[in-house]
């Protein structure tokens, strides 16, 4: 099908973003290059958050929840014709993707900076996509797309196809609805959780069911048409490092590429686009196998979270694109203009807690910043697309992204490095993020050699969450980092204020116990002990460590914000590092390194059982009791279902016993450290 020029398409000089957070934030920022006007809509969560702050006008929406806010398409189209915009930027999420919507915008007269509603809904509808790209010629993984969802059929048609399957929301992406079913066995379960899922983030419980592949490749072309017949491809991207069906890791372009095989994936995603109208910017994801044979998966009919490092390769600005085709100008390039330059990488920084499970983290940024300067990085190579700042806080009403980090180099092995050295120098603190778990997987053997697939994170599991093994230098930087901490925290010129080891007509003796922080209970031998004596000034630290039988001469120079250099005998290295609390956290493109810090005479080993309460991790909202009370269960059985942040989370018994009595039903929302039931342990 080839489209006409698009009758939705006008000149405006104000435009309304109908999203939020780093997105909003990006888009605003290409809008205002152009010389557009900026409207921001944001929540009562939302009310002075960044996006807001950098608007040129703001107009509130409605309560934190997102279906009472950014979902409201009232309220969304209210808000443009107060302000006199003549176009709304949906972003990604939200509504864009929502065919009500674009119609709703239509019949307002409002520009929609995205495809046709007729596009969205021919490529929304998974099981429809599918027989449209088999008429467009695109390969199709074999599967299930039908509209008969009875239980026993489903199951049928995945005996059929055989295990491993995909469960899918049929109006689903992102990851929402999606599960991995092993064997028949299990198929039940997961088939209710989708649903669940599904119906929670998309209002459809649909599913279809696709062949699994074992170790495919998640690879994606960035497709662009105009309102004029025009259509190009720019290039592809890897995002086979998933978690969940979440992309963690994106690069560009795709490792072991050939020319032909771009060719030919890329003039595929074109057909596939001019199959169903589309103008705008979209991307059709494929699965590569090991083979060179690839399957398409769907078409995101918006802007994708990862569009960064396609803008980082071929040196074009995407929103600007979208922009200027809203207005009814022509793509501004032809296929044969297009070309690669270099490599980009992208990592999505995440208030979540890999130790945790992942789970989602709130609070409030006490620091969010990163010195560019003091890594020796190129500005014009490393980009920070976030949505905060410090002081921000981080709700549950929303995705649990905080920002994206996007590098660039000569090659990929340059753009690896530099990936590397700019996660050390992103500094988060008040918020846990996912930061150093990032920093593993760029480090990771498997991830420098380009050995990818959809399994990475999964089949590296040992390896990316091992114990950490602590160096001798480790345990003396922490014990130095202490110390300074606790110098800089007395301002009193007094000697009997001071809490570095100071002593009248006597050496300076500290001792100093480290351990892993999850061992910090423990009444084990995991301790190291630092004793720390010599000389101290006030502004120049030196002293002499003696760690089992090694001595080091040792001093620490506090450099710009939190970055510090710590030389061991003539060898300076310099890092991030603060305290914690009582935990030392050092951060250098080796790594991150936590130790739990405390003086010697403060060592107070305890004894801890089982807990027999078990307290929400994060705010949300109860989904499924799970057990009767009363009812004996083993460790690690699960007891209840809560959902938070678009994400069902599981609670399990922390051992053998049963449930007393539960705090909350189905339905009921709970604050981060409520208390959510009482646990007997089996004596």
């Amino acid at each position: 099908m080839t489209p006409t020029p698009d009758p939705r398409a006008q000149r405006f000089d104000t435009l309304l973003v109908a999203n939020r957070g780093e997105i909003a934030c990006r888009v605003m920022r290409t809008a205002r290059a152009m010389g557009l006007r900026t409207v921001a809509v944001y929540s009562d969560a939302d009310a002075s958050a960044r996006h807001v702050r950098e608007a040129d006008e703001a107009v509130r929406l409605g309560p934190a929840a997102a279906r009472e806010s950014y979902l409201k398409i009232d309220a969304v189209v209210e808000a443009a014709q107060r302000t006199g915009a003549g176009a709304i930027h949906p972003g990604y999420g939200f509504l864009s993707e929502n065919g009500a919507f674009v119609e709703a915008l239509d019949k307002a007269g409002i520009a929609f900076v995205g495809p046709p509603a007729s596009a969205i809904a021919a490529m929304g509808d998974k099981s429809a996509a599918k027989a449209r790209m088999a008429n467009a010629g695109v390969p199709l993984v074999p599967g299930y797309h039908g509209n008969d969802q009875d239980d026993t059929l489903l199951r049928r048609e995945a005996d059929n196809i055989g295990y491993p399957v995909l469960l899918k929301a049929s109006a689903g992406g992102g990851g929402k609805g999606m599960r991995v079913v092993e064997s028949g066995e299990n198929f039940q379960a997961a088939l209710e959780g989708c649903r669940r899922e599904s119906q929670a983030a998309f209002g459809d419980q649909r599913m279809l069911i696709e062949k699994y592949l074992t170790q495919p490749r998640h690879v994606e072309v960035q497709v662009f048409c105009d309102g004029h017949g025009n259509g190009v491809y720019l290039f592809e991207r890897d995002c086979s490092v998933q978690r969940r069906h979440q992309k963690v890791l994106e690069e560009a372009p795709a490792p072991g590429m050939t020319a032909p095989l771009r060719r030919e994936m890329g003039e595929a995603a074109v057909r596939a686009a001019k199959e169903i109208g589309y103008v705008g910017a979209g991307t059709v994801e494929f699965l590569l196998d090991a083979d060179g044979s690839f399957y398409f998966m769907e078409m995101n009919t918006r802007l994708q979270v990862e569009h960064p490092v396609t803008e980082m390769i071929t040196g074009q600005d995407l929103v600007e694109w979208q922009l200027r085709v809203a207005m009814g100008e022509p793509l501004p390039c032809a296929q044969e203009e297009l070309t690669i330059t270099g490599h980009s990488f992208e990592a999505r920084l995440y208030a979540e807690d890999p130790e945790q499970d992942f789970l989602p983290a709130t609070g409030t940024l006490t620091r969010f910043a990163m010195d560019l300067e003091g890594a020796g990085l190129d500005p014009e190579r490393v980009r920070l697309d976030s949505g905060v700042e410090t002081g921000d806080a981080v709700s549950m009403h929303y995705d649990p992204m905080l920002a994206k980090l996007i590098v660039h180099g000569d090659d990929r092995a340059q753009a690896l490095a530099t990936l590397n050295r700019a996660l050390a120098a992103l500094d988060v603190q008040g918020v846990v993020t996912n930061r150093a778990f990032l920093q593993r997987l760029a480090t990771h053997p498997g991830f420098r050699d380009a050995e990818l697939d959809t399994r990475f994170i999964e089949r590296h599991d040992t390896t990316l969450f091992a114990p950490r093994v602590y160096r001798l230098e480790d345990y003396a930087s922490a014990a130095l980092v202490g110390l300074n901490q606790l110098a800089s925290e007395c301002e009193s010129d007094s000697p009997w204020d001071r809490h570095d080891g100071f002593r009248l007509n006597a050496p300076h003796t500290i001792r100093i116990a480290l351990c892993d922080p999850a061992h910090a209970q423990d009444e084990d031998d995991s301790e190291a002990v630092v004793v720390v004596e010599g000389a101290r000034e006030r502004d120049d630290a030196l002293w002499t460590l003696t760690i089992g039988g090694e001595t080091l001469t040792a001093s620490l120079q506090p450099l710009a914000g939190d970055a510090v250099a710590v030389t061991l005998n003539g060898h300076r290295r310099r890092l991030q590092a603060r305290r914690d609390g009582n935990v030392v956290v050092m951060v250098d493109p080796r790594g991150e390194t936590r130790l739990f810090w405390r003086r010697i005479d403060a060592i107070d080993h305890g004894h801890h059982e089982a807990e027999s309460t078990l307290t929400a991790p994060m705010h949300g909202t109860v989904v499924a009791l799970l057990v009767e009370p009363g009812v004996q269960v083993e460790k690690g059985i699960p007891l209840m279902v809560m959902e938070a942040m678009k994400m069902e989370h599981t609670m399990s018994a922390p051992a053998d016993g049963h449930v007393e009595s539960f705090h909350f039903q189905a339905g009921d929302t709970v604050g981060q450290g409520d208390v959510l039931l009482e646990f007997a342990i089996k004596e």
